[in-house]
């Protein structure tokens, strides 16, 4: 009889699949019983996102390990009013797929592991009797939120900007309503609606898998473990497991950053990198530049463009048209500006780097915490003002940066034609 498997379903962005897999693949390398995994492939929505993704599994391919992936049929894509709008509907369409999919698996599926983005499958893991976790790829204060969500939404009749005081999340200090995240900073849109959808259904769940250590934030696993996020609801169990961070093997030629790093002294260097989807218009980018120059310290700047027509995730800067004429020239003593994709991890293991300015992105947070570099979040959306609140007022590893969200761009289209 075939080995059980245990079935991913992540979405596609870097943020979810990279550590999901990551975390499945420790589950079949450490385990104490013999399993596999079989991951199911929603399609990305664009041809750009999809080789990225479509690369990323080449190399788990080649891993050696028993890892089967499962590229669903693609669907007729949502009327949607922005990216979490978009991805919850698109899998709550892909429902049928995905139960066709898990009745035809050779092997019999020991568990249903889901993205927090996808409870609406819950209702298929129940009708195939198939225990469901959820796979949390953020902090487990945003989980925090996410669980008192249904019941902060009976308790504050208004826009959370126009309440009074600050809100209540259990186990974390009072948390400003400009902290809290964009997709719950309207109580008219979709995304609000989703939240408190997700944030309901959690608690259904057999689990839930949470990328975070229990050292890192105790008084917030044990206010969910207490049942004080969740009133009058069964209180969910949760599996801290983090971090959880793929690293690759060493290559024999090192990036360009990091061979430019091995050159500066020991932690002078300030990082600035904001993730696989923040990027900078030139006005933007120009007052940056202005503040490095200014500040006389050495820099590495991972500097990314607006979207490209017709695609979703930042593009290649042209430096030309981004920073001001003469900038590269007069830091160039002490400064680099690198204008595409470059390997974050490796950067912030380098002696050279003693700060971190950054999106706030949990990923990026955890690689931070991992390397002992201290953080300025800039959050750009999604959760990140919340990981910047926290990370300043409850865990005490980075110092704040004032940030006028209305001001800062969050980059979000209502439909693929605005892309």
């Amino acid at each position: 009889m075939a080995a059980p498997t245990v079935v991913l379903l992540p979405v596609w962005g870097a943020g979810h699949l990279m550590p999901m897999l990551e975390a499945g693949k420790r589950l079949i390398t450490r385990g104490s019983r013999a399993l596999s995994l079989t991951v199911l492939l929603i399609p990305p929505p664009t041809e750009e996102v999809a080789a990225d993704v479509d690369a990323h599994i080449r190399r788990e391919e080649a891993s050696g390990l028993d890892i089967r992936f499962v590229r669903l049929p693609a669907v007729e894509p949502p009327d949607f009013r922005s990216i979490e709008d978009f991805v919850s509907r698109l899998v709550q369409l892909h429902a049928p797929h995905v139960r066709a999919a898990m009745s035809s698996l050779a092997s019999p599926v020991a568990a249903f592991v889901i993205d927090f983005f996808c409870t609406t499958l819950l209702d298929v893991s129940r009708e195939l009797a198939v225990p469901a976790y959820v796979y949390f790829t953020a902090s487990a204060g945003m989980l925090a939120l996410f669980l008192r969500l249904p019941s902060l939404h009976e308790e504050v009749p208004v826009q959370f900007e126009e309440m009074e005081g600050a809100v209540d999340v259990p186990g974390l200090p009072p948390v400003p309503p400009s902290s809290l995240p964009n997709p719950v900073m309207d109580k008219n849109h979709p995304n609000y609606t989703w939240f408190v959808y997700h944030g309901r259904r959690f608690a259904e769940a057999d689990g839930i898998i949470v990328n975070t250590a229990a050292e890192l934030e105790q008084s917030v696993l044990a206010a969910i473990a207490d049942g004080r996020c969740t009133p009058g609801v069964r209180a969910p169990t949760v599996y801290p497991i983090g971090p959880v961070i793929s690293f690759s093997p060493r290559t024999e030629q090192s990036h360009e950053c990091v061979r430019w790093l091995d050159t500066q002294p020991p932690a002078s260097v300030v990082l600035l990198c904001f993730g696989s989807g923040g990027f900078f218009t030139a006005p933007q980018a120009h007052e940056i530049a202005h503040g490095l120059e200014r500040s006389g310290h050495g820099f590495l700047w991972v500097l990314r463009g607006p979207p490209a027509p017709g695609e979703l995730l930042p593009s290649d800067a042209n430096l030309a048209e981004l920073l001001p004429d003469g900038f590269l020239e007069r830091t160039k003593d002490r400064g680099l500006v690198w204008p595409t994709k470059a390997p974050q991890k490796e950067i912030l293991a380098r002696a050279a780097v003693g700060g971190f300015v950054t999106h706030g992105g949990w990923n990026s947070v955890i690689e931070s915490l991992w390397f002992g570099v201290p953080m300025a979040p800039w959050p750009l959306y999604a959760e990140q003002h919340l990981n910047a609140f926290t990370l300043v007022a409850y865990k005490g590893v980075a110092v704040a940066m004032k940030v006028d969200r209305k001001r800062t761009i969050s980059w979000r289209p209502r439909s693929w034609s605005e892309r």
